[in-house]
């Protein structure tokens, strides 16, 4: 098969195009022939060895977590999906390999779910890991009914969706910091903008005396110690990328899990219009790595995907 992978850690020119031997399909694995990956943050911090620490890494690793597919075999004891089936998967395994940046990819059956039926390609690949990040740190922190929520980089690939999905859950308001540049996309989406940097707390407090009841953090740094003291509950601030600092402050680290049944809840809402995918730019497969440093870069509106 035809993958983008790489024989050592470092910057984008580690990547390059690979023929690689059809990945073997366990009883409980589904092997999908890949339409569509999305680029993740997490993809470039693969390929530069920052999560070595946590998962087992075997070279070639082929980069990506987000697909969208079409089931080619399905093990002996999968029971969800059969060949032909047209999924969505957040492929992540337990150890760094078998990435999505692949003509076929070996995905748990945990991991996939239908593909919603109104999205395109491009939008299936994008929602898996962005989606579901967005939907778990939410739920993570009970956001409902009344609240007035703060998400930050609320222009980018999870932001955009978690602005949606805390209106779907009942959020009142939703407060979302931006650049400049991007306040009219974050208001289109239904938020309230805010500048980045010194000031903010100041600059949500004009908005929501108030303050706020949850706070869903994707930057970490000032964004996420400033942001405690707009809460009245600190469980009820969120981070998806500082770990250490959220919990010093007694809040709520969330690292996404695998889950069909969010996915399938997440599809469920692109099919009745109640969540729109972003999609910044598409690639061809073998400029993976023009995408990646797309990514790397931090100022996408929504989402970067692969065509394969």
């Amino acid at each position: 098969m035809k993958a983008i992978a790489m024989n050592r850690y470092g910057g984008p020119e580690v990547l390059s195009e690979m023929e690689l031997p059809d990945p073997k399909v366990g009883p409980d694995t589904v092997l999908v022939r890949v339409r569509t990956a999305g680029v993740n943050p997490v993809d470039w911090m693969v390929r530069e060895g920052y999560l070595d620490g946590a998962f087992p890494a075997h070279f070639p690793i082929v980069p990506g977590w987000d697909l969208a597919g079409t089931v080619a075999v399905a093990g002996a004891a999968v029971t969800g999906f059969a060949a032909g089936d047209e999924v969505i998967g957040y492929a992540r395994r337990d150890e760094i390999q078998h990435g999505t940046y692949a003509e076929l990819v070996p995905a748990p059956e945990r991991a996939l779910a239908r593909k919603p039926v109104n999205a395109s390609w491009a939008e299936a690949g994008a929602l898996p890991l962005a989606g579901l990040t967005a939907y778990q740190a939410l739920k993570a922190v009970g956001v409902g009914t009344g609240d007035t929520v703060l998400v930050h980089a609320g222009a980018g690939g999870v932001g955009h969706l978690a602005i949606q999905l805390a209106k779907v859950f009942g959020a009142q308001r939703v407060i979302a910091t931006a650049s400049a540049g991007n306040h009219s996309f974050v208001r289109s989406l239904g938020a309230e903008p805010v500048i980045y940097g010194e000031g903010l707390v100041e600059r949500v407090q004009e908005l929501a005396p108030e303050g706020v009841n949850a706070v869903l953090d994707l930057i970490g740094g000032s964004a996420l110690t400033e942001s405690a003291a707009l809460l009245g509950q600190p469980k009820r601030l969120v981070s998806v990328v500082d770990a250490e600092t959220v919990l010093r402050l007694g809040g709520t680290y969330v690292f996404v899990k695998p889950s069909t049944t969010d996915l399938t809840a997440l599809a469920g809402l692109v099919d009745a219009g109640r969540l729109t995918i972003n999609i910044a730019q598409t690639f061809p497969l073998a400029q993976a790595a023009q995408a990646q440093s797309l990514v790397q870069e931090g100022h996408v509106r929504g989402k970067i995907v692969l065509e394969i």
